[in-house]
């Protein structure tokens, strides 16, 4: 009898299930198990942690991924209108979670073109590389206010509810496309 690589796995795992143990997903080496791609490797995890960060005037979303970088799992909203004052909050932030990369919202213009709201992006990304001394990722953040207001009212949150929390949803969603987009490549 031919064993697939899940049974041959949790043979060798002698008895015990951890499945819902964090860590990264192993691959086979052959093509041959392609159904049976997705196995988890205990003992190899990760603690790449990532902040997403949607920038704004007066206020900025924070979201910091969970130690295997697969979930977002701390959100906040900074509210300062100087750019200084906010690198040096998400400073203490990344120290305090461990951020080990910041992943910026770059908000370029529907058509592909690069307004001042870019401009003020790639300013606060040489702000923050200089006083955290993390690297710092640009990611695409076309509509993810629009899709948070959406998330928030469908989810039954009046106006005022909503306003409070929106930027930390939307770097919620930022750093979801960011991580998505890490894990398919």
């Amino acid at each position: 009898q031919v064993k697939s690589p899940v049974n041959l796995f949790f043979e060798k795992m002698s008895g015990f299930f951890r499945l819902a143990r964090p860590g990264p997903v192993c691959y086979p080496k052959s093509r041959k198990n392609a159904p049976y791609r997705r196995l988890f490797c205990p003992g190899k995890e990760t603690t790449m942690r990532i902040m997403a960060i949607d920038y704004g005037d007066a206020h900025t979303g924070i979201a910091v991924s969970d130690p295997t970088g697969f979930l977002a799992g701390f959100t906040t909203v900074i509210d300062a209108y100087r750019p200084d004052i906010v690198a040096e909050r998400i400073a203490l932030l990344a120290r305090e979670h461990g951020a080990e990369r910041l992943v910026l919202g770059h908000p370029i213009n529907m058509d592909g073109t690069r307004g001042p709201r870019s401009e003020k992006a790639q300013a606060m990304r040489q702000l923050l590389e200089e006083t955290t001394g993390l690297p710092v990722v640009l990611w695409d953040e076309r509509r993810t206010t629009v899709d948070a207001h959406q998330i928030l009212f469908y989810a039954g949150k009046n106006a005022k509810k909503r306003k409070k929390v929106v930027d930390a949803v939307a770097a919620s969603l930022i750093l979801e496309g960011y991580l998505t987009f890490k894990k398919n490549h």
